[in-house]
């Protein structure tokens, strides 16, 4: 997508943003650093999630899990995990999070693999949240969101819009947008210029 055309989807996204809802799956997000050689930073996200939504907070969402460390009795978070909190409410974000689980591993150097999955969360959020939007921007790759897609698509008449990185997209949203499913699929390299914190141009 070129320049022009992103400034045209903004702009046409603008003129509704009070009945767009925005879905930000952060350890998602994370990880398409591996993909673009660059870190999305909060901030930046909260930058552009305010042209698609404004107005009620709870309609920008950031989903994130908070990280402890491994020991079950901690009460500190992490200084990293404590830095994205930070920085998220300080976008503006409604932050939806829950605590992240450490599993043995020996497979791993620390003998440790986290997992922390939000994708119920955001898929009961799309459902209760129905009467407050028309359409929906999501920040993630999951195939696994495919199944909710579907269902606000069809039975609630929403628009659903993927956002993710090229090499970091489950088949499912692809066969969701050619089915009409999801109106259009938004990759993170073309927004490179509003997105990369080593730019200057936002």
């Amino acid at each position: 997508m070129k320049k022009h055309e992103i400034s045209n989807l903004l702009n046409h996204l603008a003129k509704t943003k009070e009945r767009n809802i925005v879905l930000v799956d952060f350890a998602n997000v994370d990880r398409w650093q591996e993909s673009l050689g660059w870190s999305i930073g909060v901030r930046k996200l909260g930058q552009l999630t305010k042209h698609l939504s404004a107005g009620k907070k709870f309609l920008r969402r950031f989903y994130y899990g908070l990280d402890y460390g491994p020991k079950d009795t901690s009460t500190h978070l992490t200084y990293w995990s404590e830095s994205i909190h930070a920085q998220a409410q300080y976008s503006g974000f409604e932050i939806i999070s829950k605590r992240v689980k450490y599993i043995h591993d020996n497979n791993y150097a620390t003998g440790f693999t986290k997992k922390c999955n939000l994708d119920i969360e955001m898929s009961v959020d799309l459902i209760k949240e129905a009467n407050n939007y028309d359409r929906a921007i999501i920040f993630s790759g999951d195939g696994d969101l495919a199944y909710v897609f579907e269902y606000i698509h069809n039975e609630l008449g929403k628009e659903v819009y993927a956002f993710c990185v090229r090499g970091h997209i489950g088949k499912e949203l692809i066969e969701a947008k050619s089915n009409g499913i999801i109106n259009n699929i938004l990759f993170a390299e073309d927004f490179e210029y509003r997105l990369n914190l080593r730019r200057k141009t936002i």
